[in-house]
């Protein structure tokens, strides 16, 4: 049944306006736009895409990195009804043009992209279009369409199953978030949770204090001067900031926190605890669940400390945990999480360039890879991401997408990458590749760097001529990921 208090997510900023114009919404380098500028520029930059053929239903790909102006796009996609696509503005050509190929946008908004009709990123190409409230405003099929990578190396849509209608209260009860709120936006808005995140933040009010990129003395700086009071980071951010906290203890105040929320990787147990004895455990929330939506955990910090590596209980839809014959496990027992949203639901997603991981005996239900278990009381705990899967940093990135780059290289055999532990990353990406002849790693290096995005490049190669994969093409990775630990150990030792 429609919920009679949502509303078109383009009206949202126009009522926003509308209530105090002159609020505070976006402080980015020590500029600020307020609710009345960014309606403003969200209502010019609309008029100007619908001259550029923008209809509703239709995908824009939005290529920009952080900046006011990202909301304003966004925000213009949703007044005519249409559905950002959203790509790292630093995707190599080949990764996005692969992208492109299967959103077939109508609008590319920071990437120039043959074959394709492109706008940059400048205010003054919309200047000439009047900044006037729009009499109606046409609901999107989908919020948004974020890309994703596959377990083939392929990249997928993830379009969203919720129309462009929101009614923020509901969400802001879950996330705490509240009109008198300062949120700390540090992330890459092309990455889900923060998009998520800031977009709800300023739809409930908040005023954003928007980072260019994330780093540790930087954020810990705008929290103090600005007073931030709500914020989400993954592990990596939480660990440099502790460690720049330790190191000058006196330089940051972070009294005004309320609630920091992180997500996206494993979060180690003694750096939750070290957050937990900074801020306090009421202050501390994690949750867990996928782009798709199907389902979301959340846990607060009191919660962990009774439940220790848990990622809570679910807050809407549902998980099951199974056996590799699809029978539920006893609590205990790790197996494959599969989800679903709620029952009476529809569909909380659908892929585009991919399909669903499903179970035959589980109609309904579908998995992200992901392995855990459950306790007595129903709390979900995680063991592995994913089979194959490396979260680097927050990032995901998946070995079949960087080993086919790798194996493009001449005099390359073969390769396989792994994740190994890393203390800042969580897990680093490392290559092993496989080649009858010495190879130049510094040339190899820019080969990969030239077609993927950084965070997905290794920062470690080896390079052997033993074959990495058994008659049958299979390959053993938790072996030869043992295996990489424990050279990376020796070295580690010998050099010490």
């Amino acid at each position: 049944m429609p919920d009679p208090l949502a509303r078109p997510l383009g009206q949202i900023l126009t009522d926003l306006a509308a209530a105090d114009p002159h609020a505070a919404a976006i402080t980015f380098e020590g500029d600020t736009w307020s609710r009345q500028d960014l309606e403003s520029a969200a209502n010019r930059r609309a008029r100007h895409f619908a001259e550029l053929g923008v209809r509703r239903g239709d995908y824009v790909t939005v290529a920009l990195a952080n900046k006011p102006s990202y909301f304003a796009t966004v925000f213009a996609v949703w007044k005519l009804g249409a559905v950002p696509q959203l790509i790292s503005p630093r995707l190599p050509a080949p990764e996005r043009s692969a992208v492109l190929r299967l959103a077939r946008p109508r609008l590319v908004i920071g990437a120039a992209e043959p074959g394709l009709p492109a706008a940059p990123d400048e205010d003054a190409l919309s200047a000439e279009f009047s900044d006037a409230p729009f009499d109606h405003y046409p609901v999107a099929p989908a919020w948004k369409a974020p890309t994703s990578g596959g377990t083939t190396g392929r990249p997928k849509l993830i379009v969203s199953g919720q129309a462009g209608l929101l009614d923020v209260a509901p969400l802001n009860a879950v996330l705490g978030q509240r009109p008198d709120d300062v949120q700390l936006v540090s992330g890459p808005l092309y990455h889900n949770a923060p998009f998520n995140t800031s977009f709800f933040g300023l739809m409930a009010g908040q005023h954003l204090v928007m980072l260019p990129k994330f780093e540790a003395r930087t954020a810990l700086r705008a929290i103090a001067r600005h007073r931030v009071s709500w914020l989400t980071v993954v592990p990596t951010m939480m660990s440099r900031m502790l460690t720049e906290v330790r190191d000058r203890p006196k330089d940051y105040d972070l009294g005004s926190v309320r609630r920091l929320w992180h997500m996206a990787a494993p979060c180690p147990p003694w750096l939750k605890r070290a957050w937990i004895e900074l801020l306090g455990a009421e202050k501390i929330y994690e949750m867990y669940g996928g782009t798709e939506n199907q389902m979301m955990t959340l846990i607060d910090g009191r919660d962990w400390l009774t439940h220790p590596g848990s990622v809570g209980r679910a807050v809407f839809g549902e998980f099951v945990v199974l056996d590799a014959d699809g029978r539920p496990c006893p609590p205990g027992m790790v197996g494959e999480i599969f989800m679903r949203p709620a029952e009476g639901d529809g569909p909380s997603y659908r892929y585009v360039g991919a399909e669903p991981r499903t179970h035959a005996n589980w109609p309904g239900w579908d998995s992200l890879g992901d392995l855990g278990h459950v306790d007595d009381e129903g709390f979900l705990y995680l063991s592995d991401r994913r089979t194959d899967l490396i979260v680097t940093g927050g990032a995901n990135v998946f070995p079949a997408e960087v080993e086919a780059v790798i194996t493009e290289y001449p005099g390359v055999r073969g390769c396989a990458v792994v994740g190994l532990p890393d203390d800042d990353l969580g897990r680093r990406v490392h290559a092993v590749v496989e080649t009858d002849a010495p190879l130049d790693e510094a040339r190899l290096r820019g080969h990969v760097e030239s077609r993927l995005v950084r965070y997905k490049c290794p920062r470690t190669y080896r390079f052997t001529d033993t074959p990495l994969r058994d008659d049958a093409g299979k390959l053993r990775r938790a072996e030869l990921l043992d295996l990489e630990a424990r050279l990376t150990s020796r070295a580690t030792g010998s050099a010490t």
